[in-house]
């Protein structure tokens, strides 16, 4: 047998490559945030926890185990090394989850006890890892085993109390995680995309139980004296895989669901109000330079500025009465309320249009309400943008509107 306990054909590189490239490309998603809210500590603190996974998965590849090895001269010193930085992503999750959770509630008594948990929780984590050391520094390992050093030392003194400890500790500590993740999601007012990053972390988190109940019973197992080795080197690996991916994505879920949330609210509302732009910028004959550098966010004000702008050239030649009479025919023709609104507004802003190519000056009475009026058609400036979709609608309540007084059964 190879004494790496390698088999003959190389390693997948799926196991370790797919997590590693996942959680980077987490990291790398997650750094513009990072940098631009450096004060953030729990921003800091989800960038930390994500490169730290990735060291994980780094340096349990076997080739990184055996270079580990190679350069200090001490067999399988990778071992420790591994376990401490896996058993601190697992304080650090927990820490990050009391502190994420706290900042969210926001109540002083349950900040104080997540304080003193979070002391309990950097002390004994800590603890563990001074005890993997220790017992390394007794334990007699001199053969280097890559993939299954776990089993093949179970039985081995020190080094099976090693394994215990940190099987045990990996264990609870992702129960404690898990739980609390689970109680955070049936929190009531929850942001979508925060439930959804928190049910990737769950599932994540009970993944990596799978990784424990594989890893312990290979152990156990040996303990028997029966091999089910291919439980530590094949399905633990595979499990913790997964769980990383999920964690990764549970991280990374909160801000890019509101990024996606957010950039498309903005171009959705930048195309609604593409009716109504169209319209003023042919009255006008002047629109809104196409910039390549502008963000959405800037052509969004951008064009609501322009639209705003155009509407107060328009306001002298709105018409009030117009107005009126235009609602009450949408009311007749059977639209409801805010419908009604945005056809009698389209139909005054194209007759404020004419009136202005037309050079016709609107009556006193008109020009007293010009001033209110736009104040309103500033406020539904997307409702009317998109009733202007439909102009046999606005034709048919200007028809109506501008028909002979007694046509016309206007409601008040």
């Amino acid at each position: 047998m190879n004494p790496s306990g390698f088999p003959g054909e190389p390693y997948p590189v799926l196991v370790f490559g797919t997590p590693i490239a996942v959680l980077a490309a987490a990291l790398v998603f997650k750094l513009p945030s990072i940098v631009r809210l450096w004060r953030d500590p729990l921003r800091r603190a989800a960038g930390g926890l994500l490169l730290l996974a990735c060291g994980i998965f780094v340096f349990a590849a076997p080739p990184s185990i055996a270079w580990t090895n190679r350069v200090t001269g001490v067999p399988n010193i990778a071992a420790p090394l591994v376990y401490s930085l896996l058993i601190a992503f697992c304080g650090a999750s927990l820490l990050l989850m009391i502190a994420w959770r706290g900042g969210h509630t926001g109540h002083s008594a349950r900040s104080a006890r997540a304080r003193r948990a979070m002391r309990w929780v950097a002390v004994g984590h800590a603890g563990v890892i001074v005890a993997l050391w220790a017992l390394f520094g007794l334990a007699e390992a001199p053969v280097e085993r890559r993939r299954d050093l776990d089993t093949y030392y179970a039985r081995t003194p020190f080094m099976r109390e090693l394994i215990v400890v940190y099987l045990l500790a990996h264990t609870t500590s992702c129960v404690l995680t898990y739980r609390l993740i689970r109680n955070w999601i049936h929190t009531a007012g929850l942001d979508v995309w925060l439930r959804r990053g928190l049910q990737s972390l769950a599932v994540g988190y009970a993944a990596n139980l799978v990784f424990d109940a594989a890893k312990g019973t290979a152990v156990v197992a040996r303990w028997a004296g029966r091999d089910l080795d291919p439980l530590s080197t094949e399905l633990a690996p595979a499990a913790a895989g997964v769980a990383a991916v999920l964690i990764a994505t549970g991280f990374v879920l909160p801000h890019a669901g509101q990024y996606l949330r957010d950039r498309w609210r903005i171009r959705r509302d930048h195309s609604r109000l593409g009716p109504l732009y169209d319209l003023l910028r042919t009255a006008t004959g002047r629109g809104v330079p196409f910039s390549v550098r502008a963000t959405p966010e800037l052509r969004l004000t951008r064009r609501e500025t322009f639209i705003r702008d155009a509407l107060l050239q328009l306001a002298r030649h709105f018409d009030e009465e117009l107005r009126r009479r235009a609602y009450g025919a949408a009311e007749e023709l059977g639209y409801g309320p805010r419908r009604a609104e945005a056809l009698a507004a389209a139909v005054t802003i194209r007759d404020a249009i004419a009136a202005r190519a037309q050079c016709r000056l609107p009556s006193p009475q008109v020009t007293d309400h010009g001033t209110d009026l736009l104040t309103d058609l500033l406020q539904s400036i997307e409702a009317v943008s998109e009733v202007l979709s439909h102009p046999d609608e606005i034709e048919a309540v200007r028809t109506l509107a501008t028909a002979p007084a007694e046509s016309l059964h206007v409601h008040e």
